[in-house]
């Protein structure tokens, strides 16, 4: 069998598109379940308080699993191997996937599913931010962490249009078996044969003249969890989890309860929503780079979504709808475009993958579970789901201040 090969400076690009397409299906696996949570409800014949208070423990044990994997695992896999480690973890998410159709009959055995496809998906993200930090210098992660970073989007976008129409006609469990088998027969031969098990002996630098070195790259940092920015980064990183994960996992339930639009027809309002996060990401990403004022941008990009998501909640009209939600994905992207490059550039570069694990594990302990939590609390204590989507508008406007708090202390 071939065995990868060291790319050079052009084509170790094609490592983010790799990456990219992994964590496409890894979102396809999430996130099928909150397109479904309409259909589950009228399955189980759950109210709009029942949906509320079981379609938040079911959102939420996945991310609880997922956090902890994230904090405790992802050293390990550091040690074992970024490649190796993401093949795995796609192994793992898929096979979870696809056990959904034999044994989601239940709402306790969906619960368990949740656990676990979270305990399974839990590297994978920080073991793509250690490759990406490997193979790229500072001023190019901003495009290089949004290109993988565009299959989030990617995905968030395409799933309603995949998703939907295949729960239609076959029902939301072999929809979930179908999207396990083919997401796995797709990533792991993609990672084994493009991502290279070996790195550059100086790392990036190796690629570029010695006049161009980002001498940066390799001054001695402080250990992270003792630097002050890190943990101001996890404060703005749990306040973007809860609102890109809020509006990820109620949108659909939102459009279709509050605002009365059929489940057949979420496919396209749903898509052109987080479309808009697409042309966001790669202008942000551009930008960021560019301009190297990473924070500022995600602390405008906040801003304006919080915004964005408070007029959309005074509307029914479904253009409105579309168009105040996708600005807001628009805006909230600027963050997602920087979000990794900012954190490698807090941390030593030895510790990129156990960093990104703790960042992202507690981001979405706190932000991610929350994100399910606060939203499905809300509704099912007031039966309002124009109420809970404030919720999103909040946390938005707190992000953007911890953005502009830390932007005072981060200097590229």
């Amino acid at each position: 069998m071939p065995t990868p090969t060291t790319p050079n400076s052009k084509t170790r690009w094609r490592i983010p598109a790799v990456l990219a397409a992994t964590v496409f299906i890894n979102y396809l696996d999430r996130n099928n379940l909150s397109l479904a949570i309409p259909r589950l409800a009228q399955d189980f014949g759950w109210s709009d308080r029942e949906v509320g208070a079981k379609g938040e423990l079911l959102l939420a044990a996945f991310f609880l699993s997922y956090a902890l994997s994230n904090m405790l695992l992802s050293p390990v896999a550091e040690r074992f191997g970024p490649k190796r480690s993401v093949m795995i973890a796609i192994a793992a998410f898929s096979v979870v996937t696809i056990l959904s159709a034999p044994l989601g009959y239940s709402f306790t055995s969906l619960i368990v599913l949740r656990l676990l496809l979270g305990l399974g998906e839990g590297v994978h993200i920080p073991m793509s931010s250690a490759i990406t930090s490997r193979w790229f210098l500072a001023g190019e992660r901003s495009r290089a962490n949004a290109i993988w970073g565009s299959g989030i989007l990617l995905s968030t976008a395409i799933a309603p249009l995949i998703v939907v129409p295949l729960i239609q006609v076959w029902g939301w469990r072999p929809t979930f078996a179908v999207l396990g088998v083919g997401g796995m027969l797709l990533s792991i031969p993609l990672v084994y044969f493009l991502v290279p098990d070996e790195l550059p002996r100086e790392g990036p630098q190796a690629f570029l003249p010695i006049a161009t070195h980002d001498k940066r790259e390799r001054k001695p940092r402080i250990g992270y969890s003792r630097d002050r920015r890190f943990w101001l980064a996890v404060v703005g990183g749990s306040l973007n989890a809860f609102c890109a994960f809020g509006l990820l996992n109620w949108l659909p339930t939102y459009f279709n309860r509050a605002k009365e639009i059929d489940f057949e027809q979420l496919g396209w309002p749903l898509a052109l929503v987080f479309a808009a996060g697409i042309a966001g990401i790669a202008l942000m990403a551009y930008l960021g780079d560019k301009l190297q004022q990473r924070t500022q941008l995600a602390g405008v990009g906040f801003l304006i979504a919080g915004g964005m998501v408070y007029i959309a909640s005074t509307t029914n009209r479904l253009e409105l709808l579309v168009l105040f939600f996708a600005i807001a994905v628009f805006c909230q992207s600027a963050y997602g475009a920087q979000e990794y490059a900012i954190i490698q550039h807090i941390l030593p570069g030895d510790r990129v993958g156990a960093g990104t694990g703790l960042y992202n594990g507690l981001s979405i302990l706190l932000g991610g579970v929350g994100g399910s939590l606060i939203p499905g609390s809300i509704v099912a204590a007031t039966g309002s789901f124009d109420t809970a989507i404030l919720s999103i508008v909040v946390g938005a406007w707190l992000a953007s201040i911890v953005m502009f708090l830390l932007a005072r202390l981060i200097r590229y």
